[in-house]
Order: C-alpha cells, then structure tokens, then sequence
C-alpha cells in the first residue's frame, strides 16, 4: 500500500518530546524519512554512562518501527546551525520536502515584571528560529525549481498559538512571537507559491513539558483513555498538510486540538470611517469613534478570545 509521504524527507524542530515528538512520528507512519531535531547533548542514565538524547531517543523509535530516521542536535535559532541543519537532510536523503517548526521555550512573567533576557530568549528561539530554518529550505526550494524551470515539492508546518489569537496576559513574549510567526508564514505563503511550495501554520493546544504549568488544572481522563490534550490529537493535522492532498491549502492558520481542527478566517474591516476634511480633527474622530466604541461590548480587544472556548462535538 502505497504511503502519503513515501519517498519524501522531513525535518522536524522541537522533536525530541512533546509535540515534535508526535508529529515526528506521524510524518514517519505516513511514509517519510525524518530527520529529529532536538537541541542539547546526550543525557545520561542511572548509572552515569552516556545515553542517547531525546532526540536520537525518538529517531530510534522511528526506526524500530520500520522507519528511516536520523537525529540532530543542532540549535534552530543559531543562523549557522539552522543552515546545517537543513543541508544535513538534503545531504542525506538528496533534497528536503517537508519543514516542520515546532522548537520553542517558554519564559513567563506580566509584561511590567519581564527581563530583557525573558523576552529576547523566546523571541529568538521561536520567531528567530522559525525564519532561520525557512531560509536555507526555501533557497534550496527556489534553486531547485530554478534548475529545472518547474515547481517543487515542499511543505512548511509553522507553529503558532492561541495566545497570539487570544492573548495571554503572562506572556507577552511568547504571544508576541507567535503572532509574528503568523506574519512569516504568511509572506512566505505568497512568496514560494511560484515554486510550489505551501506554508501553513497551526495553533495547537497540547499537555508537554513546556505546557505542564499551563495546563496542570486541567485532569487526565480518568478511564484511561487519550488525553484530550495529547499531541496525537495535533500530529494528523500537520501530517496531511504535510501531504500532496493538502497542495490547495496555503497561507491559512488552523487552530487543532481534542480531536478538533478548526479553520481561522483572516480579519476583516468591522467599520471605515472617512475624514470631511483633508485630515481628521481630534473632535472629528471623537465624534465617529467614541460612539462607536461605546457601543462594543466593555472589554473587547482585537484579540479573539473565543477560540479559548472551541472544543470537539460530543456524537
């Protein structure tokens, strides 16, 4: 039976736990050869010997169970590194297909309360990190399509959050970078299309090490079953936009969890308002817009807080 992904290359950010992990595998299962990003060094195991890291933990699961997997421990928001990173699959599997940007950290704290080095770490890891790894895959996408005068195959999964739709007070960081990465995916959408490459990207919500805090309120099943905040729920959907069926979807942002995918529409004008004169006068714009706004609901920002409260139709 022929596989999706079958005889395609992946690279996967952020993959040794968590998320990465899961969409690692699914991309596997579908066909593809990955290679598993995760930075850091070897652990070691209980009895001080060297052991292997997650990253080579999870290309070794890839391979045990059929797949063709190799890890990399480079760290994506080094320029250097992200280059390597992308050369080494092309390297090793003759050409890159699939990009998915998923490493990320977290450093939360209110906005008064946060360091400089809170916000910069998280900008450069998730924003930084995304663009780095795009770069090197989007030239190899337009050298290749340059060299035969033909599109491509090649698919970018970005990552983003529900922090960015919402907004989430205690990161202002974290939001701020995946709304740009939003952005990024967003001008990279229009920019390889010509090549026929697609960028996408997805809000997924998710029990990890990186989220545990966020969501330690919230209860596992207790009758054993999937947790609806497990990165199953999240892996299928960046496995078929991964895939030739999804060659029509571009530029879009798709929030995915519990079993649930849903499609976000872009924004749109709520109102338009024209100045009587060459330009607006202060009373002018009191006149048109303090009317307006008092007749929102208190509290309503450009932030869509709905999105918090979608969740799976029970059958």
């Amino acid at each position: 039976m022929s596989l999706p992904l079958q005889g395609m290359s992946a690279l996967v950010t952020g993959a040794g736990r968590g998320l990465g992990r899961a969409e690692a595998l699914e991309l596997a299962r579908l066909g593809a050869a990955v290679v598993v990003n995760d930075y850091g060094q070897p652990g070691r195991d209980g009895s001080g010997s060297a052991s292997a890291g997650p990253a080579e933990q999870v290309a070794a699961e890839i391979r045990a169970a059929g797949g063709t997997a190799l890890a990399h421990t480079g760290d994506v928001s080094d320029f250097a590194q992200a280059r390597e990173m992308v050369e080494s699959v092309i390297a090793e599997y003759g050409r890159l297909d699939i990009l998915v940007n998923n490493a990320g950290i977290l450093r939360d704290r209110m906005v008064f309360s946060m360091t400089e080095d809170e916000w910069d770490s998280v900008i450069r890891v998730h924003l930084k990190g995304h663009f780095n790894t795009t770069r090197f895959a989007a030239a190899h996408w337009r050298e290749r399509s340059k060299a035969t005068g033909a599109p491509v195959y090649g698919r970018i999964v970005n990552t983003s959050s529900e922090a960015f739709l919402a907004g989430s007070a205690g990161q202002p960081n974290y939001a701020a970078a995946k709304g740009g990465i939003v952005g990024l995916t967003t001008s990279t959408a229009l920019a390889l299309a010509r090549y026929g490459v697609t960028a996408n990207v997805i809000c997924p919500r998710a029990r990890t090490r990186m989220t545990e805090d966020v969501f330690a309120g919230l209860a596992r099943p207790a009758d054993g079953g999937l947790d609806p905040l497990a990165p199953e729920h999240v892996a299928p959907l960046v496995g078929y936009l991964a895939s030739p069926a999804a060659s029509r979807i571009n530029g879009q942002l798709l929030v995915v969890h519990g079993g649930m995918v849903a499609v976000v529409e872009r924004p749109r004008v709520r109102a338009k308002f024209d100045s009587k004169q060459e330009t607006f006068s202060h009373d002018e714009l009191d006149a048109l817009l303090t009317p307006h706004y008092a007749e929102r609901p208190a509290g309503e920002t450009f932030g869509a807080a709905e999105v918090l409260r979608l969740g799976r139709e029970q059958p």
